[in-house]
């Protein structure tokens, strides 16, 4: 029964996203997000669109998970990296200030192919775990909805890989744009119900919730939050998503679309942090990334609303991160002609690396975010010297800032070798973390300050 309700409500989901997909693409709508009288987006199609995207299922996993073990402390930790909204809509408006129309056009202007190489690295990374994590999400809530079904995992992957990728390859970003308010919509109405069902629920104490330390333990939780303060400045601007809706519409219409897209996401993965604390408090068995705790300890109807919530922000973060992806490989990159044979090319090739990265089996979903936003840090003694302080930064310097960053990424990675236990601190993984992101920031603004100097006035 909770099979067939969440596949029934999932197909009409995935209908009506097909329904406000733009019928006829150009190539502007597909690379640019115009809609079909080349108007920019709205605010609220902006906002939505953002929220949406940002609060993937990845997100929400992430949330939850580290509300079990580590209580109130582990959620705002991971709500802390919702800053980035903040930080991302700081960064977009100074660059536009400056004449950029996007981040590769205010790097290639300073540091030439070399800034731009390196920073389409880490966006193309970054891109490859989003559609890799969401994709996994995907098949974890498949295969606990039907445990029967062996191949329940693998062809639910295989299917919404599909369908995501055929209505985002016909109508590119202005097909993500409008569907992704039509997603966002959903995912607030179904989320929302199962949010007061919990709050509502008998055994809901918010006070034993907002002082809830998690089953290990609240430390490891605040040292995470320290870890998110470190990397919220530069974190936003290695993500495409966010930045290529940066870009779109006017300024003023960009800046509150930034505000009101912190409030509601960040609000979205606090409320859906609760449901991770609240395993723990029930004292609840962890099972299958808390799927399968949820299965055994909500109501049958809460258990259908957080799994629809959770495909819905899956869905449409695929499609956003595939038009990026497009975006990326034909306009920045070049390696496809700018038509929209082209950018489906780049979408088809990224939807099946990332389909191929779920076969690897690392489900520690974490991970991507930990191993992303430690590669973007590289941009923050940049940024901070050469967009807010005027200071020129010589090629050198950020290459520096970028060979730490990638090496302090690579150094969490691998951190269970012998290798890496050697070099690191012998302790919690977040700890270790910690560590690698305080010297990789040192590293960079050494490099950053040796080589940079003021610019004339």
């Amino acid at each position: 029964m909770q099979a067939t309700a969440i596949i029934g409500i999932f197909l009409f989901i995935i209908v009506a996203s097909l329904v406000v997909a733009p019928r006829r693409a150009s190539v502007a709508g597909f690379f640019g997000g115009m809609g079909a009288t080349g108007a920019a987006p709205g605010l609220w199609t902006l906002v939505l669109s953002q929220v949406t995207t940002w609060i993937f299922a990845r997100s929400l996993m992430n949330s939850a998970i580290l509300g079990y073990y580590y209580g109130i402390a582990g959620v705002l930790a991971y709500a802390a990296y919702y800053g980035s909204f903040l930080t991302g809509g700081y960064i977009v408006g100074r660059m536009r200030q400056q004449g950029a129309r996007s981040v590769q056009d205010w790097l290639v202007d300073r540091f030439g192919t070399v800034g731009t190489g390196c920073y389409n690295l880490v966006i193309a990374l970054r891109l490859l775990s989003e559609v890799f994590a969401n994709l996994i999400v995907v098949g974890l809530i498949f295969s606990a909805a039907l445990p029967e079904v062996a191949w329940a995992k693998d062809g639910a992957i295989l299917i919404v890989g599909a369908l995501a990728l055929a209505y985002s390859a016909w109508g590119g970003l202005s097909a993500a744009l409008r569907t992704d308010v039509v997603q966002m919509v959903l995912f607030l109405g179904v989320f929302g119900v199962a949010f007061l069902a919990l709050i509502l629920s008998p055994g809901f104490d918010i006070g034993a919730v907002l002082t809830a330390e998690g089953v290990s333990g609240g430390y490891n939780g605040w040292v995470l939050l320290l870890v998110a303060f470190l990397q919220v400045f530069s974190y936003p601007v290695h993500d495409p998503v966010m930045m290529d809706r940066g870009f779109l519409a006017d300024e003023k219409t960009t800046k509150k679309s930034f505000l009101h897209a912190f409030w509601i996401s960040a609000l979205c993965i606090i409320g859906f942090g609760f449901f991770g604390i609240q395993a723990a408090l029930d004292s609840a068995a962890y099972e299958g990334q808390l799927i399968g705790t949820w299965g055994a300890t909500l109501p049958a109807w809460v258990f259908v609303a957080l799994l629809v919530s959770l495909l819905v922000s899956a869905l449409s973060t695929l499609d956003s991160a595939l038009s990026s992806a497009a975006r990326l490989v034909v306009e920045e990159l070049r390696l496809a002609p700018r038509s929209l044979n082209g950018g489906r090319l780049a979408m088809l090739v990224f939807a099946l690396a990332g389909g191929v990265l779920t076969l690897w089996g690392n489900q520690t979903l974490f991970d991507a975010v930990a191993v992303s936003g430690t590669a973007s840090m590289f941009l923050t003694p940049v940024l901070v010297a050469g967009l807010i302080g005027a200071r020129h930064v010589a090629v050198w310097a950020y290459v520096v800032s970028f060979v730490a960053a990638m090496a302090g990424a690579a150094a969490y990675f691998f951190r269970g070798t012998e290798a890496m236990a050697a070099i690191l601190y012998d302790g919690h993984k977040y700890e270790q973390l910690l560590q690698i992101c305080i010297v990789v920031l040192a590293v960079g603004f050494a490099a950053v300050l040796a080589g940079s100097r003021r610019v004339a006035s």
